[in-house]
């Protein structure tokens, strides 16, 4: 029977300052730490900091390795192991994998919860967080494939008078981070093929950008302009909203620049 234990913990958003008390006193009790950082990045991370902070060497694994998991698995079997990943970290389809095998290889499992994009995203913009329908995510086209199924996500939601948090395409292996502004061109080039009025230049979309920095980035205005916008380094996240109450429509005014000719005119909606 194992005797190990697997402690999963959130870093938080942007640097290695964000992680928890809770979570640095496992991370110095443990045996073993690994990471990954593909399904999304501590922008203003310092692994060196972090190393001297938690007093222990980061093994940071690829995409193969983590989906894998057998490193993880069998490591935690005997030992008091972490697992680290940026933001919180049952947001991943692939953590909860790993999570529930090790549940049934009696490894006895903890999760130390980190700030989620999917959080700090409506309250950076002050949209009401109640009001999201499910997330999606834009990736890249790769050759002739350009999938658009993002664009029926969205259709789906909107149509429910609901906003969308729409994450954009990491391929950590190729430091290839998907911007604002080629999710905007991607979104506008589903509008061409799937023709539903969906999208268009006027539409209101908001940015995020930078989150959980001390200077975050928050801009919301149309697909033509945002698209023109420089939002710095990733990551960036993208919002389309939906049926928008006047309050949320003034804090986007305020905290988001949203220019007040559009606001007035989305009032008036």
């Amino acid at each position: 029977m194992p005797k190990g234990k697997l402690t999963f913990i959130g870093l938080g958003l942007y640097d290695e300052k964000d992680i928890s008390v809770k979570g640095l006193e496992e991370i110095k009790k443990s045996d073993n730490v690994y990471a990954e950082f593909y399904t999304a990045k501590l922008v203003g991370a310092n692994f060196k900091n972090l190393n001297k902070i938690t007093g222990k060497k980061i093994n940071i694994l690829t995409r193969e390795q983590t989906e894998k998991g057998d490193i993880i698995l069998s490591s935690a079997k005997n030992q008091n192991v972490v697992f680290l990943t940026a933001g919180d970290p049952m947001t991943a389809t692939t953590h909860i994998d790993i999570c529930l095998r090790a549940i049934k290889q009696g490894i006895f499992t903890k999760i130390i919860h980190g700030a989620s994009i999917v959080t700090a995203v409506p309250g950076l913009l002050g949209l009401q967080n109640y009001k999201f329908g499910r997330t999606t995510t834009l990736a890249y086209p790769e050759g002739d494939y350009f999938p658009t199924s993002p664009y029926d996500v969205i259709m789906d939601i909107k149509k429910m008078g609901l906003h969308t948090l729409v994450l954009l395409d990491i391929q950590a292996e190729k430091e290839k981070y998907m911007t604002a502004g080629e999710g905007i061109k991607y979104l506008l080039k589903m509008e061409e093929k799937k023709g539903m009025k969906l999208f268009n230049n006027n539409s209101i979309i908001c940015v995020v950008a930078s989150a959980g920095s001390d200077k975050p980035i928050v801009r919301a205005g149309t697909m033509q302009d945002m698209q023109q916008m420089d939002f710095g380094p990733p990551l960036h996240s993208i919002v389309i909203p939906g049926k928008l109450h006047f309050m949320e429509i003034e804090t986007l005014m305020v905290l988001a620049q949203l220019p007040a000719q559009q606001g007035e005119k989305l009032q008036k909606v």
